[in-house]
């Protein structure tokens, strides 16, 4: 499907007013249990790596990178209504003897609302809308989907972006550990026509709508003392689609505490996209440096 751009902006504007003034499958936002009120969290950290190589026998690759990520959250919890809303960017480069390239992109908005049936049972119905993007054109380096094997565009800002609302239930089965399940809908938006056959649309199309089933869990642990761990399950099901075509999103993290201000992360996703590829996506990305809690 082809929108023109002045419906691409209308759509634009309704997705904000979706994530900003609207009800609101779920990479969670987890909500305490003994939270009352409104709580604003805002966490930045800056990552970095160098090493560099001067008539070394080994032989090596002279290289520095950085990596920047904030995580803004702003939750409200009443005795049986809850809402939330995070907000999450990333985005890193690294330079290569000389040649610079990006090593991390991310931008994803939620907005979470949840009803309690009541005090006693661990059920609740939510609603859910999450856009997710990135920051700037994404490369296949040495692409193989390129004839030459030069570098490839296969992404860029809003190109793609996925808009996916849910509405569902959602079982608490401890603080730590929650399962949801539910209906979902899912727009897959690209602004660039000619990056549209990556994502499973016709050329020339920036537009595609379904209709599924959604699933997700969550789970956070300190697993050893000052090691945190953070993993999150998507599940998305189009219904007109075969089951092995589900898309799955699984991330995982574990992040260790120096002190007050110096962390180190083990980071490892795995996603499978059928419109993207048939292959499974993999990305882990082991970090360290400072992290900072604004308020």
């Amino acid at each position: 499907m082809r929108l023109p751009y002045s419906r691409l902006t209308a759509l634009l504007s309704f997705i904000l007013f979706l994530l900003f003034g609207g009800f609101t499958i779920a990479q969670t936002i987890v909500i305490p249990d003994t939270l009352k009120g409104w709580e604003d969290n805002w966490i930045v950290n800056l990552n970095g790596a160098q090493a560099s190589f001067d008539n070394w026998s080994e032989g090596g690759v002279n290289t520095i990178s950085g990596t920047f990520s904030t995580n803004y959250s702003k939750i409200y919890r009443g005795d049986l209504f809850a809402f939330g809303i995070r907000i999450n960017g990333r985005y890193g480069q690294a330079r290569l003897n000389g040649d610079t390239r990006k090593s991390d992109d991310l931008l994803t908005i939620r907005t979470r609302s949840t009803f309690g049936f009541s005090d006693i049972t661990r059920l609740s119905a939510y609603g859910t809308v999450m856009l997710r993007t990135q920051f700037r054109d994404g490369f296949e380096y040495n692409a193989k989907r390129n004839p030459a094997g030069a570098d490839s565009l296969i992404s860029g800002f809003f190109a793609p972006a996925y808009l996916t609302e849910g509405i569902g239930i959602s079982f608490n089965v401890e603080k730590s550990f929650q399962m949801e399940a539910g209906l979902g809908l899912k727009q897959t938006i690209i602004l660039r026509e000619d990056l549209a056959s990556n994502y499973g649309l016709k050329q020339g199309d920036n537009y595609r709508f379904e209709g599924g089933l959604t699933t997700g869990i969550t789970f956070q642990k300190e697993v050893l003392k000052n090691v945190q761990y953070n993993t999150d399950i998507e599940t998305f099901t189009n219904l007109l689609h075969p089951i092995n075509e589900t898309d799955v999103y699984w991330t995982n993290e574990f992040i260790g505490k120096i002190n007050s201000t110096l962390r180190t992360s083990l980071q490892f996703e795995l996603r499978y996209d059928h419109d993207f590829s048939t292959d499974i996506q993999l990305k882990q990305v082991l970090s360290a440096g400072i992290s900072m809690d604004l308020f």
